[in-house]
C-alpha cells in the first residue's frame, strides 16, 4: 500500500508537469498575442503596453515565462490581468462556492440513480421500469437551460421566493440562522437542476450493469442457496456491478469546474465555471491557466481515489 502510494504520487507529479507544459504552450501558441491591445484596453498606448508586458513578464523568453508563472502561482504572487487581483484568492473564493453546489448535486445524483436503476433492472419490463426509462429520456432530451427557466418560473410563481444568486437581497442584516436557511434554499434549486441530467444518465447505466450481472451464474447459485432477494441483488449483484462506477466516481471531480458553467450563469452563482467562462472572454490568461492546472490536479486526485476504491470494491484486485 505504501509503495503503491509513493509510486503513484511520483507518476502523477510527472503527468502534472507535462500537462502544465502542454497547456502553457497551447495558450501561448494560440492565434494572437496574449498582450494584444484591443482585448485589454482600447485606450492603451504603446508605452502602456510596454509597461504591461514588463509587469507580467511577457517580454521574457517562453521558458522563463513558464518558470515565473508557476513560481508566482505557488508563492501567491500571480495577478489577474483583468483586475490585478491575486489569482489564488479569487479561485479559492469561487472554488468554495462551486464546492457546495457540486457536493449537493453529486449526492442527489448518486443517491437517486442507484435505487432507480437497480429497481428498473430487477423489475425489467414492469411499469416502474418503463416509467423510469421514459423520464430518463425526457430529462436527457430537454436542454438544461430550458429546464432551468421552467424550474425558476415554477418555483417563483408557486412559492413566491427568489432563486437567483447565492442569497436574497437584503438578508445581510438578518440573523445567522435565517442567512443559513436562505443560502441552503438558493443552493437546492441549482443543485436539483444539475442532478437531473446525471440521474437520467447514471440510472440507465446502473440498469444496464445490473442486467448484465444478475443473469450470471454466481447470482443463480446465490439464489439456489436460499439467500434473500435483497442480499442476492445488493450484496452480490451490486458489488460486482460497481467497478465501472468506481472509474466514473474518480472522474467527477473535474465537474467542480466544467460541469456547472450553464447552471452558474443562469442562476448568477459566482462559481468556478462562470469565472472560467468570463476569463476566456476577457483573455485573462493567468486565470485560464490556473483553472486548467486545478482541473488537472482534480483529475489526478480522482484517478488516485479510484485506484484505492477498486481494492475496496473487489478484494481480488491488488495494488
Amino acid at each position: 500500500m505504501f509503495s503503491f502510494t509513493v509510486r503513484s504520487f511520483f507518476q502523477k507529479l510527472v503527468t502534472l508537469f507535462f500537462i502544465s507544459v502542454i497547456s502553457f504552450l497551447v495558450i501561448y501558441l494560440a492565434p494572437g498575442e496574449p498582450s494584444q491591445i484591443d482585448p485589454l484596453n482600447p485606450k492603451f498606448t504603446p508605452e502602456d503596453l510596454q509597461r504591461f508586458r514588463q509587469e507580467f513578464n511577457l517580454d521574457k523568453p517562453l521558458h522563463v515565462q513558464y518558470y515565473l508563472y508557476y513560481k508566482n502561482l505557488f508563492t501567491g504572487q500571480l495577478k489577474s490581468w483583468k483586475d490585478n487581483q491575486p489569482v489564488m484568492a479569487k479561485i479559492n473564493e469561487r472554488f468554495l462556492n462551486s464546492l457546495w453546489l457540486f457536493i449537493v448535486g453529486t449526492l442527489i445524483t448518486w443517491c437517486l440513480s442507484f435505487p432507480v436503476g437497480i429497481n428498473a433492472a430487477i423489475n425489467r419490463g414492469s411499469f416502474s421500469d418503463r416509467t423510469s426509462t421514459l423520464l430518463a429520456y425526457v430529462l436527457i432530451s430537454i436542454p438544461s437551460f430550458f429546464f432551468a427557466y421552467i424550474l425558476i418560473i415554477f418555483v417563483v410563481q408557486t412559492f413566491h421566493v427568489p432563486v437567483i444568486g447565492m442569497q436574497t437581497f437584503g438578508m445581510t442584516g438578518a440573523g445567522k440562522l435565517y442567512q443559513a436557511m436562505d443560502r441552503i434554499w438558493h443552493l437546492v434549486i441549482p443543485s436539483i437542476l444539475g442532478a437531473t441530467g446525471g440521474i437520467a444518465l447514471l440510472s440507465r447505466y446502473v440498469r444496464a450493469q445490473m442486467l448484465e450481472v444478475i443473469h450470471q451464474d454466481f447470482i443463480r447459485t446465490a439464489r439456489a442457496k436460499g439467500l434473500s432477494a435483497d442480499r442476492v441483488y445488493y450484496s452480490h449483484g451490486l458489488r460486482n456491478a460497481l467497478l465501472p462506477f468506481v472509474t466514473m466516481f474518480g472522474l467527477i471531480l473535474p465537474g467542480l469546474i466544467g460541469g456547472s458553467v450553464i447552471i452558474e450563469s443562469i442562476f448568477a452563482w459566482p462559481g468556478m465555471g462562470r469565472m472560467a467562462f468570463e476569463a476566456i472572454l476577457a483573455r485573462d490568461y493567468p486565470i485560464i491557466l490556473t483553472i486548467n492546472f486545478v482541473a488537472a490536479v482534480l483529475v489526478l486526485i480522482g484517478t488516485f481515489i479510484s485506484d484505492l476504491l477498486y481494492m475496496v470494491v473487489d478484494p481480488r484486485i491488488r495494488l
